[in-house]
């Protein structure tokens, strides 16, 4: 069965084409990929089916690689009525996602092989979309003895990283950075100096100061990735930065690019588009971490990813119920859904003209699949027909309980956007068809 999608914009992030054309799928791959002309009397989304051929009438709308989302929270196990793989991949289908890369921080940590194939047997199982998982880089992600990173990456583990549980020990990490590199294995860090950042709810300045709420200095990012360039300058290890949010720590990473180290970087959806005062009167939805930040810093880092210095995008998806949310600012938990808004809140990056859909796509599908080595996250013909199907200029207002999220807690709730996902393909079949 051949699967043609006609009359599509194609958003080729490798070749940084936005161009009209039609592109075809065949046994899950993208077999042809060419430019034609729209038909302008097309008035609808349509699609046809013969007893060889699916057509797609996409009428002019976005075709994109799917988005390649790393850094996605599924509370199995252990807290599975925050977040199951079936209720994650449903979000991430709606949404454009058709790769998630999970975290480890779950209850207990995915720290052992068996722990590991219990998640990407779940993964299979439930989700649409393709799943791929990431292993703690050291027991219980309590920074004190590293894990089996050999037989962890020989049961699929992905990367090594213990989230939001910066490694404290540098002896014990650098260890950890060594047998990493080894191997060849991707470590992903969270650069915050730990004591500073410890009990912080927001970025300190006169809005923490007029709120009576604890901050932490922007300069605690900084700090954190200095230490782990000079422990990547002595191992040689791959080393990925899963959320720049300051400026202050832009130059840093500027150098350690142009010195040659194996260095990444990526930022939130949350980081790019909210700053600092949208906290407001204490909105505990808007409580992520790191906290957000200034607009000087949401700017800087817009451009930073603009021009490559960062990498790349993610939702940092983290579920959390409305126990944990629904308490004073200071002891509600952080973390916000994000896998189903991601899309239309990229959007407004482009709508504020920061950068063109290439350049964005660039950042949500390329640099995480050449970071991990996938060939999906481009049109090209041989890759995996992956793709997502958008009108970036469709209007609506976010409604939180229509998330398929199992947890609601997104900072976009009742916020105007623009951007719907019209349908999701996965090694080219349907996993979402909007309504």
């Amino acid at each position: 069965m051949i699967t043609r999608f006609i009359n599509a914009r194609l958003i080729d992030p490798e070749t940084g084409t936005d161009t009209l054309g039609e592109l075809s799928v065949s046994s899950g791959l993208i077999s042809s990929n060419s430019a034609q002309p729209v038909d302008t009397e097309a008035n609808r989304f349509r699609r046809e089916t013969s007893d060889d051929e699916t057509v797609v009438d996409c009428i002019g709308k976005c075709l994109a690689p799917g988005i390649i989302d790393i850094g996605v929270k599924v509370c199995e196990p252990g807290e599975r009525h925050k977040e199951s793989y079936r209720s994650a991949g449903l979000a991430a289908a709606a949404g454009g996602v058709t790769t998630m890369v999970t975290r480890p921080d779950t209850s207990p940590a995915i720290d052992s092989p068996e722990v590991l194939e219990f998640a990407r047997r779940r993964a299979n199982e439930a989700a649409p979309v393709n799943v791929l998982v990431m292993a703690a880089l050291t027991k219980g992600r309590e920074g004190r003895e590293m894990t089996e990173i050999g037989f962890l990456q020989d049961a699929g583990a992905v990367a090594f990283t213990d989230c939001d549980h910066v490694v404290r020990d540098t002896k014990v990490y650098s260890r950890a950075l060594t047998y990493a590199r080894s191997l060849g294995a991707l470590v992903i860090a969270h650069i915050q100096e730990p004591t500073l950042s410890d009990g912080a709810a927001v970025t300190s300045g006169k809005f923490a100061s007029l709120r009576g709420l604890p901050g932490v200095s922007p300069m605690a990012e900084r700090m954190g990735l200095d230490r782990d360039i000079a422990l990547i300058e002595m191992t040689g290890a791959r080393y990925h930065v899963d959320q720049i949010t300051t400026a202050r720590a832009l130059p840093a990473l500027e150098r350690a690019k142009a010195n040659g180290l194996d260095i990444s970087a990526g930022v939130s959806i949350h980081h790019l588009t909210l700053n600092e005062l949208d906290v407001a009167d204490y909105r505990t939805f808007f409580k992520v971490k790191p906290p957000l930040r200034s607009e000087d810093d949401r700017l800087a880092v817009i451009e930073a990813l603009a021009a490559g210095t960062i990498d790349l995008v993610s939702s940092m998806h983290t579920p959390q119920d409305e126990e944990s949310k629904r308490l004073p600012f200071e002891e509600a938990a952080s973390g916000a859904v994000a896998m189903e808004t991601l899309l239309p809140a990229a959007m407004r990056l482009i709508h504020n003209e920061h950068m063109d859909l290439p350049t964005l796509w660039r950042a949500l599908s390329l640099a995480p699949a050449n970071r991990l080595g996938l060939s999906s996250g481009r049109l090209s013909v041989g890759a995996p027909a992956d793709l997502v199907l958008f009108d970036p200029d469709a209007p609506f207002i976010m409604d939180r309980f229509n998330l398929r999220s199992k947890s609601k807690n997104t900072p976009f709730d009742g916020a105007r956007m623009q951007g719907k996902v019209i349908a999701t393909y996965v090694a080219g079949q349907p996993v979402f068809e909007s309504e």
